[in-house]
């Protein structure tokens, strides 16, 4: 395979169009990667995701737009980089992708051994415990990634988001056209919480410790005279707790996970301070 990335891309405006036709035709024959200069459109690409410059998914129009070609760089780039040694202070990895540079400049803290990838984004005021964030993730500013926290591949986390400790947020890289998981400005998720599978997370949610969503999950509206069931995503500024329905099987009825949407945060609510206050509201463990 040819060249890994070089030490330093200089990031010009971009010519988006043009990347996107290189990477769309590298993608269906891969093949080419071989060739002397054929690799630089994925170089560009994933460059351009570590500075901020290109998104995976973007907000337009009230809904989100996946960027299939991005995804499809970010598997070349598997494809073209070689597995080696690196060292970071006292530690040694053995990886194909080198870890993210530059924190200091950036305005991001980030607490030992607190890990992202090059690949990944991390916008000003970010503050990145002892968790970790993967190639392809967009992390806006003024968001926590609290201690053991993980941010996988792909997934897009709003500006001042909380995701607690051990929050696991799941990583959607292929198929390259499937929505990843996407965290809206505001939210807060409580400790253990995991989202996978491209579940979207709508502005100033409020999910209790522990909530589990896949695609499939029943996200259930419990607040009102009847129950409104949503799969896939949580409605703007909802309080979620983790819940249990019973679902009949050949050999008997067992009750399975679900989630409860057991109110709304009032429009006093502060968002930066009284997080926590919302759950203790409606007697949730945060």
């Amino acid at each position: 395979m040819s060249d890994t990335r070089p030490a330093d891309l200089d990031l010009p405006a971009l010519d988006r169009a043009a990347l996107e036709r290189a990477v769309t035709e590298l993608a269906l024959k891969p093949e080419l990667l071989d060739l002397p200069g054929r690799a630089a459109p994925i170089h560009e690409t994933i460059a351009a995701l570590d500075a901020g410059q290109m998104r995976v998914a973007e907000p337009r129009e009230g809904s989100w737009v996946v960027n299939v070609w991005v995804k499809q760089a970010i598997l070349l780039y598997f494809r073209l980089a070689p597995m080696r040694v690196l060292e970071v202070g006292p530690f040694e990895f053995h990886d194909k992708i080198p870890l993210k540079r530059g924190l200091d400049r950036l305005g991001v803290r980030v607490v030992p051994p607190g890990t992202a990838r090059y690949g990944s984004f991390l916008a000003r005021g970010v503050v990145l415990m002892p968790g970790y964030v993967n190639i392809g993730a967009y992390v806006d500013s003024g968001t926590m990634v609290d201690t053991w926290a993980t941010v996988g591949s792909c997934a897009q986390i709003g500006r001042n988001v909380h995701l607690s400790g051990g929050v696991g947020i799941g990583g959607v890289l292929e198929p390259p056209s499937a929505q990843p998981v996407i965290i809206e400005d505001g939210a807060f998720l409580g400790s253990r919480c995991i989202v996978v599978e491209g579940v979207r997370v709508e502005q100033e949610a409020v999910l209790g410790a522990n909530v589990t969503l896949t695609a499939s999950t029943p996200i259930i509206d419990v607040s009102g005279p009847s129950e409104v069931v949503y799969k896939g995503r949580v409605p703007a500024r909802s309080v979620v707790i983790p819940g249990m329905r019973p679902r009949q099987f050949p050999a008997g009825s067992y009750d399975t996970p679900c989630a409860l949407i057991i109110g709304q945060r009032k429009a006093s609510t502060d968002q930066k301070t009284s997080l926590n206050q919302v759950l203790r509201d409606f007697a949730v463990a945060v």
